[in-house]
């Protein structure tokens, strides 16, 4: 198996646990008794353990080993999630999230992404590199499909006679197997693939420093925005406002990831027409518009149809501005890049999370969903006005 496909094989398979993790995270601790707040908490530490982990990747780009790095974070992940699945306080559940970097998005955006995120140009030239990642993020969302699916599992051991907070705590420990599963895949990646993407920190170009830093701090107010719309606090709000239970929520979820994987093929198409800045911000800001529509809507019916309509827009942004981000470096950048735009990615969902159960708790279920999408109009804004004129090599060859 070649190096692009086990990359995606393995992308697939944590995001499968991210997928079903998102659906029951927030049922399984609402279950267990959990108020809003503590599950806030839950999920802000478990992003928070993914910051962590990101942190060390960037700090440490070219001083360690790819290979076992990545096969060590699929198990420490593993591990974590089968931990909350069994922990009785909040204290030990918010401990073990941050031990496995436990993921409530429903996105992987781990540390393991940031570090695929630098392998995969060195798959696919120049001219190929936005579809490499297009089909990256079909990986992924195959994955995060088939996982929200399998998010309806406790139904059916309930089914079998089990309780309904044993049903969850099950189906939850059972998102840690694809993670496990992945671990050997890292270790048969080629060795050619160590020494791509290894400048240290301190050999960033001037240059280069500055153009992530301006993308991170876009970046870092894009994920505020959606560490307010985490899948298991939406999968929680899908519950409360219209009395559905986890069958139906993991239906609309795996309904959402089918139209994520769609999106992310059409806007590589989109990307080779009107240029990858374009792409992100013209599918990005109408989703954000959508998503307020949803909170208002009078049956889950309708709100499942704003819902996914929204999703059929949202993700087109990732694989575009993944390339985008590493076509404006150099190579021996990428990891580094990659790992700052990811971690103030995660260190802004992980502050938004805390807040965002707090304030459903205060302010009302749709109190997130309202302050998450006004923040993504105002950053899809502001991106535009500060990169507009920045091309990437591929699209001034054109």
């Amino acid at each position: 198996m070649g190096d692009r496909r086990l990359l995606f094989t393995a992308a697939f398979l944590r995001a499968l646990a991210t997928g079903m993790g998102a659906v029951l995270l927030g049922l399984a601790l609402a279950a267990r008794g959990f108020p809003p707040a503590e599950i806030g908490i839950v999920i802000s530490a478990g992003l928070a353990g993914g910051a962590l982990a990101a942190l060390a990747v960037t700090l440490g780009a070219g001083r360690f080993a790819v290979r076992p790095t990545l096969a060590a974070l699929a198990l420490l992940g593993a591990v974590g999630t089968g931990l909350v699945a069994v922990s009785p306080t909040p204290l030990l559940a918010a401990l073990a999230a941050l031990l496995g970097m436990v993921n409530g998005m429903g996105r992987d955006r781990s540390a393991a992404s940031v570090i695929e995120q630098a392998l995969l140009p060195a798959t696919a030239a120049p001219a190929e590199r936005t579809r490499a990642f297009a089909w990256y993020t079909v990986a992924q969302d195959a994955g995060h499909a088939l996982g929200a699916l399998l998010g309806a599992l406790p139904a059916l051991l309930e089914r079998a006679g089990m309780s309904d907070a044993s049903a969850l705590r099950l189906a939850l420990a059972a998102t840690a197997l694809p993670l496990a599963a992945s671990a050997p895949l890292y270790r048969r990646l080629s060795p050619r693939l160590e020494s791509v993407a290894a400048a240290p920190t301190g050999a960033v170009s001037p240059e280069g420093r500055r153009t992530v830093m301006r993308l991170g701090g876009l970046f870092a107010l894009d994920s505020l925005g959606g560490g307010f719309l985490t899948s298991a606090l939406l999968a929680y709000f899908f519950a409360e406002r219209f009395a559905v239970g986890p069958a139906a929520i993991a239906a609309l979820f795996f309904a959402a990831r089918i139209a994520n994987a769609g999106s992310h093929l059409a806007a590589a198409w989109l990307a080779r027409r009107i240029g990858l800045l374009n792409t992100i911000v013209l599918t990005h800001l109408p989703s954000s518009l959508l998503l307020l529509t949803v909170p208002y809507a009078p049956s889950f019916a309708v709100a499942c149809g704003l819902f996914l309509v929204r999703e059929s827009l949202v993700e087109m942004d990732v694989p575009t501005r993944q390339s985008f981000v590493m076509a404006v470096v150099r190579p021996e950048e990428r990891l580094w890049a990659a790992g700052v735009t990811s971690l103030v990615r995660l260190g802004g969902w992980a502050v938004a999370a805390l807040i965002a159960g707090a304030l459903m708790q205060a302010g009302g279920l749709a109190a997130p969903l309202i302050a998450g999408a006004a923040i993504k109009v105002v950053y899809d804004l502001l991106l535009y006005g500060a990169f507009r004129r920045v091309r990437p090599p591929e699209e001034i060859a054109a």
